[in-house]
């Protein structure tokens, strides 16, 4: 039967065909109202701009392996698809278009400008959605769903209206991170903080009264005509005769109190702080605090206002090196110091965020965060746990959360001022009129919401809540979260805030936060180190499988993955091991599946071996997938089928399959084909299609005419099989042909030369148990002869090892040519000699060892230690063989 698959395996072809198999007959698509425990998982919606990074990909793989295992568990299982409308990504993206064109979203207009967003969404954002499916991924696309189509945006007003409503939703002057770039507010944890080199400036302010001056130390001096006080520790005895008095702000005059708060950090710079409360999140607290003065000097584009008196009107940059020039020429600059500092930088365009004071829209997260706390781990579980630490610390340390984004492509909050009495009205739709006082002018509110806001409610808003529907009934909470460590604040923790204020529930009962995919070194992949391993160039080289299951194989819980193209194309090799083990079988199978046996009954201690060791891989592979041990379940699954039933348990069986005994050769064929489709069973969770391609081509049990493996339940067990005590008998058999095969590779023998073997088994049960597996040990070991005898002469030239108490004996009498060994190992070791002495002779210079770097003396003695080496083994075997020929 082995024409039924082709010699080589090509996996674009079969890929395709069975992505196409599954999404036309909705293999996927669950029924709510079907048996089987509820097992339902929301993908994190990449953004519409996305495009497939190997972060998605391991992202995919682990979420399919857990979706395609517990169908095989019989669970009902929906794995939801949907895409992210990505705010501020997106409109950059259809901003740089226009800007090819020579214009702006203001030339087209707010309507006109969003009309243009859903047509590039419509163009473009299939894109990320086709790559999804290149993964493999086991979604069910009918229920695809995208954070800006009808039904979420329901939930989203809905959402922000009851929580307005609550009073958990407000407008106010605050604070903010801004970005002059992408001229929006940013949440304080969409801004990444990077080290980076700076300076302090230490700056004379002098006290009013004229007595003297306070130096402070500032890393901005720009933000210096925004000061309105200064700031010490009320127990620094330095300052205590200063707090009261009053001080000028350089170079503009103006005068500012000197006030004493345990904020301050009297080991940081001078010990007295600038107080800019427009311009520092913690000043702004301090301005609050103390009834200051709040002065904004930079503007929404990073250029000083006109408060910044004669600096108005430069950017940031050129009035930090005017106002430090003045200073310097008045006297009153101290000192300049370097420092590495951290630096805040929006997270999607990279530029230096600045902490602003605007009226924006917030979410009291500080009254929500605590039941999302409360849940973990009572109602939600953290894997690893190692992550709830960072967990608590951020909800116990949460801000309200900034919502309002002052760009035009997302969800509009939904608030409305009358345009005649100023009444603020939210609701879900626009009011006809103001309900105050009745005109029917009113002005929709201009802002958009957080992307994240949307993204907060997916775990119901994609089974379509608010309505009662089938699948929110059936399937929420969800079963499992696996998403990456790093959006465990920006996603997570929200999602866990919203599901349980709306839901009642968690939105998840597991969380498992996976790591980062590096590269071989270690370093994270950017396309400016040229590092990157694109996901859809390693499928088009080596397959889909290979990739999964190089990710899957790597995926140590808490553990970053190293990644090579070296490793996937390893793995391209595993595939290729079962497509030709299959091949083998088939050969081998008859057309028809195998009549039924017990297959504990099959005669021959390797087939109760296979059985039971397959016994134990179905159990421990079926715990690793339940327990998120990944990499396990992949090291276990290749094990089982690369070196024993590959290596092993098909070299057994040739013999059986090449026999007259009917009955042996039908024992054998059903264990084979027995093992062979439970094996495609196991490894189909983390390689679906070469998996499914191979099933299809294997004879079906009468009766049966199901080809797709994706609906094959888990193997059920079979407690007859475990059989402890004959695998242990059979791994003795076993490791007396490796030890063998060892002794042959030690002595350089070809593993295709025959040698003699003694045996001297350790009792008369382990004798009987080599003499009634002779005929293995002949042909696997390639043994010229055998003997098994505890009594039996050793020879003094052999060579020997010890398995279970067996001692193992090849006589080296015949098995090489002794002349020519000895010929030539004498000429190797003077090399060796020869390499060693120079390798020493560097060592035991002086001058060598205390100037070369550091690793070049390392590399020289680990180059020392391995020629030391092998001059002993290399010696030790000379000396056998000479003492093989003087016995001659």
């Amino acid at each position: 039967m082995a024409d039924t698959l082709p010699k080589g395996y090509e996996p674009h072809g079969v890929e395709a065909r069975w992505r196409k198999h599954w999404e036309e007959n909705k293999t996927f698509t669950p029924d709510p109202d079907a048996p089987g425990e509820a097992y339902s998982i929301v993908i994190p919606p990449p953004n519409v701009t996305g495009a497939l990074h190997m972060g998605h990909a391991l992202n995919l793989t682990l979420i399919d392996v857990l979706c395609r295992h517990a169908r095989q568990k019989g669970k009902n299982v929906l794995w939801v698809p949907g895409t992210d409308h990505a705010g501020i990504a997106t409109q950059n993206v259809v901003e740089r278009a226009l800007a090819k064109e020579g214009k702006t979203r203001q030339d087209l207009g707010r309507e006109a400008f969003v009309e243009r967003v859903w047509a590039w969404r419509a163009d473009y954002g299939h894109r990320i959605l086709e790559q999804i499916s290149a993964m493999g991924a086991s979604v069910d696309w009918t229920r695809l769903r995208f954070t800006m189509d009808e039904g979420l945006s329901a939930a989203v007003r809905k959402v922000f209206v009851q929580l307005y409503n609550e009073g958990l939703i407000y407008r106010g002057d605050y604070i903010i991170n801004w970005c002059s770039r992408c001229h929006t507010a940013l949440a304080d944890d969409e801004v990444e903080h990077q080290q980076e080199r700076g300076r302090l400036w230490k700056v004379r302010y002098n006290l009013a009264d004229g007595s003297g001056a306070v130096t402070i130390a500032t890393t901005r001096p720009e933000t210096i005509p925004g000061d309105t006080a200064i700031c010490v520790h009320p127990e620094d005895e330095r300052y205590a005769g200063l707090v009261g008095k009053t001080a000028l702000v350089p170079v503009l005059g103006r005068e500012i109190p000197i006030i004493a708060d345990s904020y301050v950090d009297r080991e940081f710079g001078t010990g007295a702080l600038k107080v800019t409360p427009c311009h520092d999140h913690n000043d702004w607290m301090l301005g609050k605090t103390h009834q200051l003065e709040f002065v904004q000097v930079i503007d929404e584009n990073g250029v000083m206002k006109a408060e910044a008196g004669p600096y108005a009107g430069l950017t940031k940059a050129q009035c930090r090196e005017k106002i430090v020039a003045d200073i310097e020429a008045a006297g009153q600059l101290a000192g300049v110091e370097e420092l590495e500092h951290a630096v805040g930088h929006c997270y999607r365009c990279h530029t230096v965020v600045e902490p602003h004071v605007s009226t924006q829209w917030f979410v009291a997260a500080t009254k929500l965060a605590p039941a999302a706390r409360k849940a973990v781990p009572e109602l939600t579980k953290i894997f690893p746990e190692t992550w709830l630490k960072t967990y608590y610390h951020w909800l116990d340390n949460i801000r309200d959360w900034c919502i309002s984004r002052q760009i035009w492509w997302g969800h509009r909050i939904p608030a409305w001022t009358c345009d005649a009495c100023g009444e603020l009205v939210v609701a879900e739709s626009a009011p006809a009129a103001c309900p105050k006082c009745g005109a029917a002018a009113l002005s929709q509110e201009e802002d958009v919401l957080d992307t994240w806001f949307s993204s907060a409610l997916w775990p119901f808003s994609t089974m379509g809540w608010p309505q009662e529907t089938r699948e929110l009934h059936r399937w929420y909470p969800t079963s499992v979260l696996v998403t990456g460590f790093d959006i465990l604040f920006f996603w997570v923790a929200r999602m866990m805030m919203m599901g349980l204020h709306f839901m009642g529930k968690p939105p998840f009962r597991h969380v498992y936060l996976h790591a980062l995919v590096r590269d071989a070194t270690g370093r994270k992949m950017s396309k400016s180190t040229g590092n990157v391993i694109n996901p859809l160039e390693m499928i088009d080289k080596y397959g889909c499988d290979a990739l999964r299951f190089t990710l899957t194989a790597f995926a140590a819980m808490g553990r970053d993955i190293r990644l090579a193209e070296e490793r996937i194309e390893g793995y391209r090799h595993f595939v290729n091991k079962l497509w030709n083990a299959a091949r083998f079988a088939l050969m081998n199978l008859p057309e028809t599946a195998p009549a039924p046996v017990a297959p504990e009954s099959a005669p021959g201690l390797h087939h109760q071996w296979l059985l039971h060791r397959l016994e134990t891989v179905k159990d421990e592979m079926d715990r690793a997938f339940e327990e998120y041990r990944f990499n396990d379940a992949a090291q276990l699954g290749y094990k089982f089928l690369w070196n024993e039933f590959c290596d092993w348990y098909l070299e057994l069986i040739k013999p059986d399959m090449q026999c007259e005994d009917a009955n042996r050769k039908a024992h054998a064929q059903y264990v084979l084909w027995l093992a062979l489709r439970e094996i495609l069973v196991l490894l189909h969770p983390i390689m679906p299609f070469v998996t499914a391609e191979i099933w299809a081509a294997l004879p079906q049990p009468a009766g049966q005419n199901a080809t797709d493996l994706a609906a094959e339940p888990w193997p059920a067990p079979r407690p007859a099989c475990l059989r402890p005590e004959e695998a242990r008998r059979m791994e003795c058999v076993q490791g007396v042909i490796v030890a063998v095969r060892t002794i042959k590779a030690e002595l350089g023998i070809s593993p295709s030369h025959k040698v003699g073997l003694l045996l001297h088994p350790v009792d008369a049960a382990q004798a009987a148990l080599l003499e009634e597996n002779r005929q293995c040990l002949l042909t696997l070991a390639r043994l010229e002869n055998l003997t098994v005898d505890a009594a039996a002469h050793a020879p003094k030239a052999s060579a020997s090892a010890v398995v279970e108490g067996c001692q193992v004996i090849v006589p080296l009498k015949g098995a090489v040519d002794l002349n020519g060994e000895l010929a030539r190992l004498d000429k190797e070791l003077t090399k060796l000699e020869k390499d060693l002495v120079a390798t020493n002779k560097k060592l035991n210079n002086e001058s060598f060892v205390s100037r070369a770097p550091a690793q070049v003396v390392d590399r020289e003695r680990q180059n020392a230690a391995r020629l030391l080496d092998a001059k002993s083994k290399m010696s030790a075997l000379r000396a056998r063989f000479a003492e093989a020929l003087a016995e001659e």
